[in-house]
């Protein structure tokens, strides 16, 4: 290993939104600290720069998507793909964090030395035999919460007799030519409701092949009071004014399946009824409650109208088998297919499958308790970004980096080295439940023997309500007795 042990006082890993974010918050509130961004590919962007598959696009609106501090200007508040990665390079340039990125740098293995109170990377660069070392007081993990490399792929019962292309979108080959061709898209989530109808308007013929239904919601594309207050007031008070208002609404939904979860299930089918020229069931009723598992958004009802237009087929079925020409499903339809695209999901990644360990020891994460979803139970100066998966992931990822620049300056002020939460004495029987409680969706379940604990008190917490986090993250007392600074 290289002994160059560059040292900086924070490491932020990961360039995409909530890297951006962290050093856009770092370079305003913290200006004396030396950080910068170690990014694993060539570019920024993160999700928005990786995902190519058409009709790629946020599936939140980018008044909340958006960064706190910089205003989303587009009239479009459900936005492309490219236009999100654009919106972040030119965040990047205004506050001169390009210059910061160190690119081709992935993190292999971070381990704590009690020794320097440091945290030592093994980073391994792109073009270089030998890994670097670098030094860090504070870690921050931006890196997403999937898996860059593998995406959840499982393989169907005889996928390799099939004659066409069968990709994941995750890994959309570039030249692959759908047009006119029969297209069976195999998954029901947020990205098989993205990409049906925007493969439908060229494709002969696109069928969505899933095992169960998913809320739908169309939502305009277009925010017209987002226009209107534009047209009134400057931009960075229409942003914050519509900012608060999207957010209301997303936590009054989120609420509302929690409090009084058949009503909103019941006034969600009523929206897609209302949508749809045919009965709803059996291909759009879900058997579990709304926001049980993420509602899927469809832009200007874009994925409806396809339905509507015979443009996309719906088939609620099991897979049987795959045959040369398509898809054999439970029931004996036999779906005939030139592509087949597994809109199967994401491995779910917490830390960017870096090998932690401390003083040498591996240190395993799922042996620990969460300190308000972002810190770990007795590990000093790491800090992590997990998004809401009831709410715009930025929200919190904004809420993160203020924390973690609330740290680094109390760390500063007290003369301190090290700041890492610790269980009290009354903290050390609670019960234990998953960090993502309540949430069913595949990708989670898969992952929360992974994660570390959530306990039922408070700060050991991973509330995903933004006003409490709000409340907590941003004026709570960082001196609240569980921090312990030395």
């Amino acid at each position: 290993m290289s002994e160059d042990r560059e040292l900086f006082d924070i490491i932020i890993i990961g360039a995409g939104l909530s890297g951006v974010s962290a050093a856009v918050h770092l370079s305003k509130q913290s200006p004396g600290a030396r950080w910068c961004i170690l990014e694993s590919r060539e570019s920024m962007g993160g999700t928005w720069d990786l995902f190519r598959y058409p009709g790629v696009r946020s599936d939140s609106d980018m008044h909340t998507l958006g960064f706190s501090f910089r205003p989303w200007t587009s009239e479009n508040a459900i936005a492309e793909g490219g236009e999100i990665l654009q919106y972040i390079k030119e965040t990047a340039d205004r506050y001169e964090i390009a210059k910061k990125i160190q690119y081709g740098h992935q993190v292999a293995a971070a381990n704590w030395s009690d020794l320097d109170n440091c945290w030592h990377l093994e980073v391994s660069v792109e073009g270089e035999s030998r890994p670097r070392t670098f030094r860090c007081r504070m870690l921050h993990v931006c890196a997403g919460y999937y898996n860059y490399e593998q995406p959840h792929n499982p393989v169907l019962t005889d996928e390799q007799r099939f004659t066409g292309p069968l990709v994941h979108p995750q890994h959309w080959p570039e030249d692959l030519d759908y047009r006119d061709k029969k297209v069976v898209i195999v998954g029901s989530g947020a990205t098989a409701v993205t990409l049906a109808p925007a493969m439908a308007r060229t494709a002969s013929e696109v069928t969505v092949l899933q095992r169960t239904p998913t809320y739908i919601v169309a939502r305009p594309s277009i925010d017209k009071v987002a226009v209107w207050l534009n047209r009134l007031l400057p931009a960075s008070w229409a942003y914050a004014l519509v900012r608060k208002k999207n957010i209301a609404l997303q936590q009054w939904v989120y609420r509302q399946s929690r409090r009084r979860p058949q009503q909103l299930k019941r006034r969600l089918l009523e929206m897609t009824q209302k949508e749809l020229q045919t009965d709803i069931s059996p291909h759009f009723t879900p058997p579990y409650y709304p926001w049980d598992q993420r509602l899927c958004l469809s832009p200007d009802a874009d994925f409806f109208k396809a339905v509507n237009d015979a443009k996309i087929n719906m088939v609620t079925d099991h897979i049987e088998r795959v045959v040369p020409n398509g898809i054999v499903t439970s029931s004996g339809q036999e779906i005939a297919a030139d592509i087949i695209v597994k809109a199967t999901g994401l491995n779910l990644n917490l830390l960017g499958d870096i090998r932690f360990s401390m003083n040498g020891e591996e240190l395993n994460m799922s042996d620990t308790w969460t300190y308000k979803g972002l810190m770990f139970s007795g590990v000093p100066n790491l800090i992590c970004t997990f998004g809401y998966i009831n709410a715009s992931w930025t929200l919190r990822a904004d809420l993160t980096a203020e924390f973690l620049c609330r740290i680094w300056q109390h760390l500063q002020v007290r003369g301190a080295h090290t700041c890492r939460p610790m269980l009290r004495e009354q903290d050390k029987s609670m019960m234990a439940r998953p960090f993502i409680d309540d949430f069913s969706s595949g990708y989670m379940q898969r992952a929360m023997d992974k994660m570390p604990k959530q306990g039922d008190r408070a700060p050991w917490l991973n509330t995903q309500s933004y006003a409490e986090d709000k409340k907590e993250l941003r004026y709570g007392n960082v001196n609240d007795g569980v921090l312990k600074f030395l």
